[in-house]
């Protein structure tokens, strides 16, 4: 049975968080769609600084002072979950709405999260991401994220209806239930919001999606930041399916299942270039490739088609491989070894040129 979460008093305040690290080029804005947001009652933004290199914590020091609702908490391990308890635990209000510094709230997001969080009683709603981007490897990439065909078709990447979910997009949350809950895991690098939420539901509470809250989310904007990214992510879910098993999703297995897939046919391939099975034994064998060669037809259809550039579908043939084996071979690694120390080294320096 559901527990219903606590509802704060009319006008309680809102408190926004958000994890800032070298985000120079994206942190203004990201703040001015918070700062603009029409909510009842006091707000503030809490942002959390990480030991940035490239001009962003002196950026954050001149917006707070522009902007007495922004106040500023030292981060120096730089890890997410460590930033987000900090920045709630320093919050002067009850409803705790996360932000992250490389997305953009839509208008009215806020009103309408407390709505749905007032209506249904939830401790946390979340709604859509929606990936965009500025050059064409961005765009790319947000194609790739914005379809079930790139992340596998989690709620908060499509259409789901509006309902009880697994976890939430950032999310708009009760801090009287995170207290309870323990706030954020900070031995968890990658996946804490996963995690957050699965103690969320195991407490009683709800955990909602709306599909009416909209977030724009603007990817790494290199080959290489995707890469690191998506292994860390991928070694996280490992360590993740290391502690909670079959807790978590079927789809988070798809992408090591494509690299065990592509090892089993290079080895296959290879034992046949050399001879060592032929005939009969070598076509039932090659069976094995269907697969591999079923996965390449679908990422060249894909692209040709979801591309709305040459630029794009070229960097579509490149970034969907990239985000699932990456993904997969990190899994792997943090499924056998766990995760340990990996970090998402993506977010430590983004002085690199724009592809």
């Amino acid at each position: 049975m559901s527990v219903d979460a606590p509802v704060p008093a009319h006008g309680a305040g809102v408190t926004f968080v958000m994890p800032v690290l070298n985000e120079r080029d994206y942190l203004e804005r990201a703040v001015q769609t918070v700062l603009q947001q029409d909510v009842d009652g006091p707000a503030e933004l809490v942002l959390a600084l990480g030991p940035s290199s490239d001009g962003t914590t002196e950026l954050a020091r001149r917006l707070a002072d522009d902007d007495p609702r922004i106040r500023l908490v030292d981060n120096p391990q730089a890890d997410i979950p460590v930033a987000l308890n900090l920045a709630i635990r320093s919050a002067r209000h009850p409803t705790i709405v996360r932000v992250d510094a490389h997305s953009e709230l839509a208008p009215g997001y806020t009103r309408q999260a407390i709505a749905t969080l007032d209506r249904v009683r939830a401790a946390n709603v979340g709604g859509v991401m929606r990936a965009d981007g500025q050059t064409p490897f961005q765009r790319a990439v947000a194609i790739a994220y914005n379809s079930p065909v790139g992340l596998g078709g989690g709620a908060y990447h499509g259409g789901a209806p509006e309902g009880p979910a697994e976890s939430a997009y950032l999310g708009v949350m009760r801090r009287e239930v995170l207290e309870e809950v323990g706030l954020f895991d900070e031995t968890i690098r990658r996946g804490e919001d996963w995690e957050l939420n699965l103690r969320i539901r195991q407490a009683g509470y709800r955990v909602w999606f709306d599909p009416r809250l909209a977030v724009t989310y603007w990817p790494r904007e290199s080959w290489r930041r995707l890469a690191r990214q998506f292994f860390a992510t991928g070694t996280w879910r490992g360590e993740l399916v290391r502690r909670f098993g079959r807790q978590n999703s079927l789809r988070f297995f798809a992408p090591p299942a494509l690299v065990l897939a592509l090892i089993a046919s290079v080895v296959l391939g290879g034992v046949q270039l050399t001879g060592l099975v032929s005939g009969i034994v070598s076509a039932v064998l090659s069976l094995a490739h269907l697969p591999l060669a079923l996965y390449v037809i679908c990422v060249l259809g894909f692209s040709a088609t979801a591309g709305r550039s040459l630029r794009e579908r070229g960097w579509l043939v490149v970034v969907l491989p990239t985000m699932h084996l990456a993904w997969g071979v990190g899994f792997l690694r943090g499924l056998l070894r766990g995760a340990k120390d990996t970090v998402d080294t993506s977010r430590l320096d983004r002085n690199t040129p724009l592809p």
